[in-house]
């Protein structure tokens, strides 16, 4: 489990509550799977639900599944008739995540599929609203070029961990591929001139992009 710092402690305590079925999954996560840290947890659950709250969009894409936490937060902040459409690569966490996401209070608003989003989001045919990326940060350029090709314009891309534990500024990590992928990703999009981007420091950063045209 994560040791929570007192300050980390305070902003949780001042921000709404973790649904009960989230908390228990985001538990579930880290006692079950090797990786449990990647579960999106309480503070960017809140703010992935508020966003979506915000920017109101029908369509969805989500790239890279893991438990679902990320997937129901944001199902939890769609109206009616919205859709989170989201892929896992790793055929091996399905045992573990379907039954989380079908059993969710907000399993009709989900479409969980395994397969590489790279190939098989295009397929759907479907322009999306919102995209969140968290898959494989070796090949964060290309979900991103992806997306934009599915995104409508004035749409919004939330790029998870492009601060990589600090790594993206540590010359130690020069040649570390997840590391080089995710500096990559982020010199790109900051010279884009088809979006516009912040990244917020947030647990192990996100980036907020709007695509402009």
């Amino acid at each position: 489990m994560n040791v929570i710092s007192p300050l980390e402690d305070y902003v949780l305590a001042h921000t709404s509550p973790e649904p009960d079925y989230l908390y228990r999954l985001w538990r579930a996560t880290n006692v079950y799977t090797i990786h449990g840290r990647m579960a999106s947890g309480h503070l960017q659950g809140r703010l992935l639900k508020m966003l979506v709250q915000m920017v109101r969009p029908t369509n969805i894409l989500e790239v890279g599944t893991f438990s679902g936490y990320s997937a129901i937060a944001m199902a939890e902040g769609l109206e009616s008739g919205g859709k989170v459409y989201t892929f896992e690569i790793n055929d091996e966490m399905e045992d573990f995540t379907r039954p989380w996401i079908e059993q969710s209070p907000v399993a009709d608003r989900i479409d969980f599929r395994i397969g590489d989003a790279l190939v098989e989001a295009p397929k759907l045919g479907i322009t999306f609203d919102m995209v969140f990326i968290d898959g494989d940060k070796r090949h964060y350029r290309e979900y991103y070029d992806m997306s934009l090709d599915v995104l409508r314009p004035g749409g919004y891309i939330l790029a998870d961990n492009t601060l990589w534990d600090g790594h993206v500024v540590e010359s130690e990590y020069d040649h570390d591929r997840q590391t080089q992928g995710v500096r990559e990703f982020n010199d790109f999009v900051a010279r884009d001139p088809r979006t516009e981007q912040v990244i917020l420091p947030l647990r192990d950063g996100l980036t907020l992009i709007r695509k402009s045209s």
